[in-house]
């Protein structure tokens, strides 16, 4: 093992990286809180903000206590992404081969989400707006796909790639594979029980609101207009637009927010 792999490994192992990455965690567990309040909101017409993780940093932020609990979920979130890079460099020795594999490549994938997150969180601590909403991320991302040769197609591709996370999220949820990397010993009594159910319904929510990205994204392939893709705030509007909507979406951001309570048990007891 090289000098950089070896430093890697120590530091993923040590308890300051642990406790600060388990800090970063549970404070992603209260963004996606935030956001299923918003997702509720959107549910029953009350909220006009964007419902999507950068909308719940801007609603954390937006009373005096919250400026100062946004500058720790800033700091949190950068710290839950480098925890990340480090499970990606090292981590996961609990599991071998190809399922190895995509742990350590799903946690470097989660990484780069998180630490950009944290940065949004920042620049909208210090007044800056913290960047575009969701939607237009997802908007610009498929006009550039669109210029490209064969752009529509890309495009589609891009959709069932989407898609495929969904699945995946949901597959996750059912079958209770995120247990794999918890201690469950390190919790105590019936919250073991409870942690399998959050998590259970925050993967499945996930997989609901990225399956509904990923037809929107291709929708707009297939029509080679990038305003009809969109972000996660495009599909909780879009589910709330739907026959039964207000229920669908309340299911849904119940599962979100169970997701973000999932993050507080989660961050106790994952594996090192």
């Amino acid at each position: 093992m090289n000098r950089t792999a070896a430093t890697a490994q120590r530091g993923e192992k040590t308890d300051t990286a642990q406790l600060l990455g388990r800090v970063g965690m549970a404070c992603y567990g209260l963004v996606h809180l935030v956001l299923a309040y918003l997702a509720l909101q959107v549910a029953f017409g009350s909220g006009g903000e964007q419902a999507d993780q950068k909308g719940a940093l801007q609603e954390i932020g937006s009373t005096a206590f919250g400026q100062v609990l946004l500058w720790v979920l800033a700091l949190g979130l950068v710290l839950f992404g480098l925890w990340q890079f480090l499970m990606a460099a090292t981590g996961y020795t609990w599991v071998s081969g190809g399922k190895r594999t995509r742990k350590r490549i799903g946690a470097a994938a989660r990484g780069v989400v998180v630490i950009a997150l944290g940065f949004s969180a920042f620049k909208i601590a210090i007044g800056s707006g913290g960047g575009g909403s969701s939607n237009q991320t997802q908007q610009e991302f498929t006009a550039k796909l669109l210029e490209l040769p064969f752009g529509p197609a890309l495009v589609v591709i891009a959709a069932a790639a989407v898609l495929g996370v969904a699945i995946a999220a949901g597959v996750k949820g059912v079958k209770k594979k995120f247990l794999e990397d918890l201690d469950m010993s390190d919790l105590p009594g019936k919250t073991k029980r409870w942690v399998g159910w959050l998590g259970t319904a925050g993967y499945l929510a996930k997989g609901v609101v990225f399956t509904i990205v990923a037809i929107l994204l291709a929708i707009a392939g297939f029509n080679a207009d990038p305003k009809q893709a969109g972000g996660l705030d495009a599909a909780l509007k879009t589910l709330a637009a739907q026959p039964f909507g207000t229920v669908l979406l309340s299911v849904v951001a119940l599962g979100l927010a169970a997701f973000g309570a999932y993050c507080f048990g989660a961050a106790w007891a994952h594996k090192r």
